[in-house]
């Protein structure tokens, strides 16, 4: 367990795994702790823009699903300084600029892809947020704040030349010492509203664990109306943590929630399911006239949708409406954890949306556990400490689902809905069944995994030699440069098994490496398959011209790019036999 003594900055050197990103590792890790992002390096594999004109784009982190999107140019220095350089905040209008306004044409091949989806997600309205970051590890200071209020000023002006009708909150932020040490002590609590909280009670009792102690009550519904007006979603901060398919906007809120406390305020109380509140310290005070609960913090782990449909009323509720509410105080990590699991995964309204519980995720991690140095934790997204706490052997579970939808020929949900992977019952069914095995699990991800080496071999070869890149690596690095060829060049791999192998295969389920191959070993057993097929790419790149939107140009050009392999397979035979040997096909 990581002690609340622990630095961002001893906690970013912990991180070996960010070294190889160079500035941009500071970015990549603000980027981890603001969102609480699993898997760094896929987010990295599509958001770092990879030359040195880049229009002053060091990343592009764009997200339709949570429909926010952030533009940050990083810097790190190795010396101590009292600040960062103004002129690199500055250098974020030019950035803004020429991805939000210059044509498309004229923008460097590395940024055209990143301008397009960001610009077609503006007028879709599909974001909500704008972002724009200046990330350094130096004090933040008044000058940069000055180049980003102008900063702001301009993206204002540019999204709305692009959708004048949208309503998206834009910001500039400098995320410097200061920034990153709150981001990082918020990852350490899953309270982040830390206020005291008094609240009027008619009654309640206190009930007593071995490592935690409760109090249950009914509280006013106006009390949860002011709360939520006041802290908004930073009220459901241990809630959102380990809750897949959760949003953190009043887009999910129920509208009979809000009727109830409209129409009938008295019998909200036996109509609701109530709330669940962690808090660091609570003490129930019997005064003269009334009786108070004194909160030390606050954090609704269960209970978001009556709150927030509480919260965004009009007006306060009637003061007769009630809410079943309990408090509970506990210094265990352990316990907290399963505190905010147990609350999730019982609470019918979100029954389909925390899989963790479901027997297929439970046979599967006991199935990856059992395969040399593997850990899958099968659903669960991100806990409060899984942002700092790496373990190295850990096939983040949304990964996972976008590696199995790619491997399935559904590149399309891989890229633009891997929340919807764990969402839909229609769509995990697809990718998460009685066929789905830890090896063919393994199988999979050692294949994204392969295809994101070959992407990052490429941009590191085009850095430090671009003049003696040949044709066919440039070619390689233009597909890559397209947001979602990953998957789609992962797709397209997985279609072209049975000629690899040379073998019908009835399920792609049953295919894999067996039970002794580790993932970084599938991995390597990909990297000479992914070498041998990528002078095809540019075969798949039509189907990325615009974004990766249209399923039926994805799997036109996934079918030109299997006939390719199928026509040179003699070329290949010896490495594809090398390679079918290594390969276990199920019964």
């Amino acid at each position: 367990m990581i002690s609340t003594e622990t630095t961002w900055q001893e906690a970013l050197e912990a991180r070996d795994d960010l070294e190889q990103y160079a500035d941009n590792a500071v970015g990549l890790f603000a980027l981890s702790l603001r969102f609480g992002l699993d898997d760094i390096h896929t987010v990295a594999a599509e958001s770092i823009t990879d030359g040195s004109d880049d229009k002053k784009c060091d990343l592009i982190f764009i997200d339709r699903e949570e429909r926010v999107a952030v533009l940050a140019q990083c810097y790190f220095s190795t010396k101590d300084k009292r600040g960062a350089p103004a002129n690199k905040a500055s250098d974020l209008n030019t950035a803004v600029a020429w991805l939000l306004q210059r044509p498309i044409k004229e923008l460097p091949e590395r940024l055209r892809s990143s301008a397009t989806e960001l610009r077609a997600a503006i007028a879709d309205g599909q974001i909500q947020r704008f972002e724009v970051w200046y990330v350094h590890n130096l004090p933040e200071t008044d000058n940069v704040q000055d180049e980003l209020t102008t900063v702001t000023s301009t993206s204002k002006t540019l999204i709305s030349g692009l959708n004048g009708a949208s309503k998206i909150v834009v910001s500039s932020m400098e995320i410097g010492r200061e920034s990153l040490e709150e981001l990082y002590r918020e990852t350490l609590s899953p309270i982040l509203v830390n206020d005291e909280i008094k609240i009027d009670i008619e009654s309640g009792f206190a009930v007593q664990g071995t490592n935690w102690k409760a109090f249950v009550t009914a509280v006013p519904a106006r009390t949860l109306h002011r709360l939520y007006s006041k802290h908004k979603t930073r009220l459901f901060s241990a809630n959102v943590r380990d809750y897949l398919g959760s949003r953190k906007s009043d887009a999910n809120i129920n509208n009979g929630i809000k009727r109830t406390a409209q129409s009938n305020p008295e019998d909200f109380w036996v109509f609701n399911n109530g709330i669940t509140v962690l808090t660091h310290h609570f003490e129930d005070v019997a005064g003269k006239t009334k009786r108070q609960l004194i909160l030390n913090g606050a954090s609704i782990v269960n209970g978001a949708q009556t709150t927030g449909a509480l919260g965004s009323l009009t007006k306060a509720p009637d003061a007769t409406a009630m809410v079943p509410a309990r408090f509970v105080q506990t210094s265990s990590t352990e316990v907290i954890y399963d505190i905010i699991q147990y609350n999730n995964s019982q609470n019918k309204v979100t029954a389909s949306d925390f899989r963790s519980t479901d027997r297929i995720q439970k046979r599967l991690r006991e199935e990856v556990e059992a395969i040399p140095n593997a850990k899958y934790e099968g659903g669960r997204r991100g806990g409060h400490k899984d942002a700092i706490e790496r373990n190295k052997n850990l096939l983040p579970s949304y990964t996972v689902g976008q590696a199995l939808a790619a491997f399935h020929l559904d590149p399309l949900t891989a890229y633009n809905f891997k929340s919807d992977i764990w969402v839909s019952d229609k769509t995990y069914s697809k990718f998460f069944n009685d066929d789905t095995n830890g090896q063919n699990l393994v199988f999979a991800y050692g294949l994204l995994r392969a295809v994101e080496h070959a992407k990052q071999v490429v941009v590191a070869k085009s850095k430090s030699d671009n003049a003696g890149m040949t044709t066919q690596e440039t070619d390689l690095l233009s597909y890559f440069r397209h947001r979602g060829s990953t998957y789609l060049f992962v797709a397209a791999i997985a279609s072209c098994l049975e000629t690899f192998i040379g073998r019908r295969i009835t399920s792609p389920s049953k295919v894999s490496f067996g039970p002794k191959v580790s993932p970084k070993q599938a991995t390597q057993h990909w990297q000479d398959i992914v070498a041998l097929v990528s002078p095809f790419c540019q075969q798949l790149s039509e189907a990325l011209a615009d974004g990766l939107k249209s399923n039926e140009r994805a799997q036109k050009s996934i079918g030109t790019f299997r006939a390719l392999v199928q026509a040179t397979a003699g070329a290949n035979t010896e490495a594809y036999k090398r390679f079918a040997k290594l390969i276990t096909v199920a019964r």
